[in-house]
């Protein structure tokens, strides 16, 4: 079985592959960012990836993203993310599409070397596999859609509800204006408010987020 291992911690990514290795595993590829996981997935065509959520270069859901184009350009692929923390709010949109092949473990609550590889080969298989803690992130997040924002998207968010623009957002935030634009058009997508010609997206989003107060 072929495998890619993407985990910008050298000494994890070294660690996974020699047991990998052990356990008959083919490793491909081993990577520290997701750009070089997609691309030596599109050289190898591995059974499974390995995919840590937080890599370079802004160490907050480059895998998860890096996942989500996996999915769509290979569906048969086996996806297994591993994580320090529970990020339902995208992980949520990866699993709408149903579960097969796909696993999310916390990388803290790995104990059993049997179960870990084991896990790796149900996901490869077309299985599901899950921490208890994931589950019951994700079916939080389906309930309240403004879980699946991050910590900053939600304060871009807050103060558009006070009414302010992109450029007064940005200056509140020390952020520049085009960052601010990228998490708009995020929190849209993550909200579920593609444009229309008809609605005020911005709008939507603000009533959305008073309805949670």
């Amino acid at each position: 079985m072929h495998v890619v291992i993407a985990d910008d911690s050298v000494l994890l990514r070294e660690g996974i592959v020699q047991l990998l290795t052990k356990e008959g595993f083919v490793v491909d590829a081993a990577v520290g960012t997701a750009d070089e996981l997609l691309t030596e997935v599109a050289c190898h065509r591995p059974e499974v990836v390995i995919v840590d959520i937080r890599m370079p270069p802004t160490h907050t859901d480059e895998g998860l993203q890096a996942a989500a184009v996996l999915r769509t350009s290979y569906p048969s692929l086996g996806i297994l993310l591993l994580s320090q923390w529970v990020h339902a709010g995208r992980a949520l949109d990866l699993f709408r599409g149903g579960g097969a092949g796909l696993g999310y473990l916390l990388k803290d609550r790995v104990t059993e070397i049997d179960d870990f590889v084991d896990s790796i080969r149900r996901v490869a298989r077309g299985g599901s596999v899950l921490d208890p803690d994931v589950v019951s992130s994700l079916l939080n997040t389906a309930a309240d859609p403004l879980a699946r924002l991050t910590e900053r998207e939600q304060q871009v968010l807050a103060l558009m509800a006070e009414g302010r623009t992109n450029s007064a957002i940005a200056d509140r935030l020390y952020l520049g204006r085009k960052t601010v634009e990228s998490y708009v058009n995020t929190l849209f997508l993550k909200l579920d408010l593609p444009p229309t010609p008809d609605d005020n997206r911005r709008v939507l989003a603000v009533l959305t987020w008073l309805r949670t107060q």
